[in-house]
């Protein structure tokens, strides 16, 4: 097992002290999340409101109920990874096209756990990962001209397509300084559906696993 693997899997056991049972929980997507997966059929839970189709088909093949967000209401506590994260607890997500989704379920959560290893924790949310912006199709050729004229390079991710029928523009080159501003900016371009920045629902605790154990961090 690699190092980044392992960590993965103290940060899953480290998430295990916030699910209570009886607990409709929320799940997010990944290869982190995958790992508090695999612990989830030790714990008596009600159900589990999944961030993606592919999250609630690993659930159900171990038994968990899936329960519709609309029907839930507000959750207790949602898990979930990043593909970034800085000290301020603010995220880049959708590397797995997931975001609208994760982004809905976090919303409407009570608190946000986000389990990372140390590769993922950065100074500067964008430098290295892209920031992916869910867009409708029609307007993919817009936002791209949209996100150029911000000194951006979007590429567009082909041969995917979200849970919700739409597109991803994985986007190179932009000035993540403020992260808050900069999502609600590319939230206001016509056809953008969801960005892949997480500052106006950033984590509420960080557990984030490296050589010497799992360091948490709140909010």
């Amino acid at each position: 097992m690699s190092d980044q693997q392992a960590q993965k899997q103290a940060a899953a056991k480290a998430a295990l002290s916030y699910i209570e049972d009886d607990m409709i929980l929320g799940v997010g997507t990944g290869s982190t999340v995958n790992c508090l997966i695999e612990l989830l059929p030790t714990l008596r839970l009600a159900g589990a409101v999944a961030s993606s189709q592919v999250t609630e088909d690993k659930l159900r093949a171990l038994g968990i109920e899936i329960v519709d967000l609309n029907f839930a209401g507000q959750l207790d506590v949602y898990i979930d990874g990043a593909d970034e994260v800085n000290e301020h607890l603010q995220l880049i997500k959708g590397g797995g096209g997931a975001l609208t989704r994760e982004k809905i379920v976090a919303a409407a959560s009570n608190k946000f756990i986000c389990m990372v290893d140390e590769s993922k924790s950065v100074e500067w949310l964008g430098r290295e990962f892209p920031v992916p912006i869910e867009v409708l199709p029609q307007a993919r050729s817009y936002v791209a001209r949209q996100l150029a004229r911000l000194g951006a390079e979007p590429v567009y991710r082909e041969d995917f397509v979200t849970d919700y029928g739409n597109v991803i523009l994985d986007t190179y080159d932009l000035d993540v300084s403020n992260p808050l501003a900069l999502e609600q900016q590319l939230n206001n371009i016509v056809g953008v559906v969801c960005n892949g920045i997480f500052a106006a629902n950033q984590a509420d605790v960080l557990l984030k696993a490296g050589s010497n154990g799992v360091t948490t961090l709140t909010r």
